[in-house]
């Protein structure tokens, strides 16, 4: 309880926020958004909606399963036949950053990942992604799935005509395709306690040796 639940940033800031100025750049696209989710989710998603998606579809599930997740967001694109997949790079709870690239397999797309400048031009996409210690440019045609992060678009926040406007669209709830979870959550541990610090004055150098030897006993 009292729990403040957000978009995750990738999602919203980057894969969200591109395709809202894709839309912007051309009138006819149409944003869906997708989730898999209770209805504690809702709310966010009236904020997805509020930004610039045109419609959102919520998955009536609660699950943190990577491959459970990717089926049914991809049973949702086949239905839709998308041109453009977008999905953030990762999660900020779980630090998942599998889904992407099942929607992709399941849907038999190409797949980019790690996106951080997207362009158009016709029916193919230019891609700049980001590769150890420098970046890679693709050229892939649609339909095609891509995972996205910094660099893609900025941050937006919602007007008033879009919170206005976002409580008239539609948000459609859907029951899940029958699936089997592939993995579980065994437990949750917290990290070791770190020791306390200690302060030492530059006057008294022979303290800090002091402490080195006999308490972190380095020396």
């Amino acid at each position: 309880d009292g729990v403040q639940w957000i978009i995750n940033p990738y999602d919203e800031w980057y894969a969200l926020v591109r395709a809202i100025e894709l839309k912007e750049a051309d009138p006819s696209t149409v944003i869906h958004l997708v989730t898999v989710g209770g209805a504690d989710c809702d709310p966010i998603i009236r904020k997805a909606l509020a930004l610039g998606g045109d419609e959102a579809i919520r998955v009536n599930a609660d699950s943190h399963d990577s491959f459970y997740i990717a089926l049914q967001i991809a049973d949702i694109a086949k239905k839709g036949s998308y041109d453009l997949v977008f999905t953030g790079k990762e999660t900020i709870d779980y630090n998942g950053s599998s889904v992407g690239g099942m929607v992709a397999e399941l849907l038999e797309m190409p797949y980019v990942s790690l996106a951080t400048k997207f362009t158009l031009i016709g029916s193919e996409a230019e891609i700049v992604r980001e590769i150890e210690g420098g970046e890679e440019t693709d050229k892939v045609a649609l339909p095609l799935v891509v995972s996205c992060q910094k660099g893609m678009a900025e941050q937006r926040i919602p007007n008033m005509k879009g919170i206005m406007g976002a409580r008239s669209k539609p948000l459609n709830v859907v029951e899940p395709v029958a699936a089997d979870t592939l993995t579980s959550i065994a437990s949750f541990d917290l990290p070791p306690a770190k020791a306390s610090v200690k302060l030492v004055s530059p006057d008294t150098p022979e303290e800090l040796v002091r402490l080195l030897h006999e308490e972190a006993k380095v020396i």
